[in-house]
């Protein structure tokens, strides 16, 4: 990160603090999507609805998943809007689900410029209040990379229309209020009684965050509103991630105070991209971007990269939710080629939904890595203690090696991918090594 600038706080996290509140934040945090898509054309929707509804059976209820994980399916002013229950941050069972219910709608459904993508991150079954710091850190860092995550989750359909319009997912009350001189629950008055951006519409809204008399968070939710409408499911699956990694960051950051946004200049820098990027200058539903030329697209893609350096190791920390093995969250690949080429520069150069989301998967798989027959049984004999009772851990790879006829080398070198996915070690007392994670 350049100039890490932080706000000196009394209620810094202690480190052991800090592990606390991530492994905690991890287990508990629910992060739901509500998905709007318009009709096709010439589509009433009293003929589009009851059909979808029939397809996603809808739960109806928070706690109950469902067949699909959708709570429920109405009608939105740019069309349907599906909304989908947040679950535990598995990136293949995610995407799975995701592509099920993009499968779902009609043929000619679309996202158009009316349409967004809303994240709404929750913390599901927290009896304790979240230390204020935590939800500042979170303000803070999506001000200063505001620019790049509305470039990273742009959508439109052509250079000149990358974004959807600013007034449904305004920056305007964001770049205003800092958490490093104002508490959360002061921004979030300020949100409430903003005469410009309705608080709804914020670009991170805050209307349904609860607090103590202490200042503390005792209900955590609050939603992402930026991201453009996306029928990628790999797009989709891979920007869950990139919210949750924005939370548990905030918890690193927390041990040191309140993250600044940086120096003048390049903030005011930001700012100007931001306002480039997001505004009502556009035809229809979408902002004016005719002003991001190649260098201002370089410069975000720079930044970009800068934040996901920065989010990376917590994305890490993901690993063992992950597909097939990998050593490394198929997120991040997704991620990173979405900060370089946006669902909105696939389009304006041509891509169809199929092919961004086949380019996307194929990404993603490539980062996972194939687990064949060998890495299965490994595993197995891992798992139900096959090879035990040995004195020190060399004895029994050799004997691992010699049950699963492997030659050492070969042996070794998926153990080091196996120790990479879901953690290794030597248990003396059982004589054997066993999984962590």
């Amino acid at each position: 990160m350049n100039d890490p600038i932080f706000f000196r706080r009394d209620d810094c996290l202690e480190p052991n603090e800090a592990l606390y509140w991530k492994d905690l934040l991890y287990r508990v945090i629910k992060i739901g999507t509500e998905l709007e898509v318009a009709l096709p054309k010439g589509m009433r929707k009293g003929e589009y609805l009851p059909g979808l509804i029939s397809r996603l059976e809808p739960s109806g209820d928070i706690g109950r998943l469902g067949r699909f994980g959708v709570l429920d399916v109405t009608t939105e002013h740019c069309g349907v809007e599906v909304r989908v229950i947040g679950r535990q941050p598995h990136f293949g069972a995610l995407q799975q689900q995701m592509q099920c219910i993009l499968q779902a709608l009609p043929e000619g459904t679309r996202a158009r410029p009316t349409c967004g993508l809303h994240f709404h991150v929750l913390a599901v079954g927290l009896y304790e209040p979240v230390p204020e710091i935590i939800l500042g850190n979170v303000w803070n860092l999506t001000r200063r990379y505001a620019a790049e995550l509305r470039f990273l989750t742009s959508c439109g359909d052509s250079r000149t229309a990358l974004c959807r319009r600013r007034n449904h997912c305004s920056h305007i009350e964001l770049v205003r209020w800092t958490s490093g001189t104002e508490s959360m629950a002061e921004i979030q008055r300020h949100l409430r009684e903003s005469l410009q951006v309705d608080q709804h519409q914020s670009f991170l809204n805050l209307e349904h965050l609860l607090f103590d008399e202490s200042g503390a968070v005792t209900t955590l939710h609050y939603e992402n509103r930026f991201p453009d409408a996306d029928l990628s499911a790999t797009s989709i699956v891979a920007k869950t991630f990139l919210f949750l990694a924005i939370l548990l960051k905030a918890v690193e950051l927390s041990q040191h105070g309140i993250i600044h946004v940086g120096r003048i200049a390049e903030w005011r820098r930001k700012v100007e991209l931001l306002d480039a990027l997001s505004n009502n200058r556009g035809k229809l539903a979408t902002s004016d971007t005719s002003t991001i030329d190649d260098a201002a697209i370089n410069e975000l893609r720079h930044s970009c990269r800068e934040l996901l350096g920065l989010l990376k190791p917590v994305i890490a920390r993901c690993t063992r939710a992950s597909v097939n093995g990998s050593a490394s969250n198929p997120a991040f690949a997704v991620l990173s080629l979405l900060a370089e080429t946006p669902v909105s520069l696939l389009r304006a150069d041509g891509l169809g939904w199929a092919e961004i989301e086949h380019l996307l998967d194929r990404r993603a798989r490539t980062a996972a890595g194939p687990v064949d027959a060998d890495d299965h049984r490994l595993i197995r004999l891992i798992e139900v203690a096959q090879v035990s009772e040995l004195p020190e851990p060399e004895r029994w790879r050799m004997e691992a090696a010699r049950s699963l006829f492997l030659p050492p080398d070969e042996l070794e070198r998926r153990l080091d991918r196996l120790d990479q996915w879901r953690g290794l070690r030597w248990d003396a007392e059982l004589g054997s090594m066993v999984f962590v994670g």
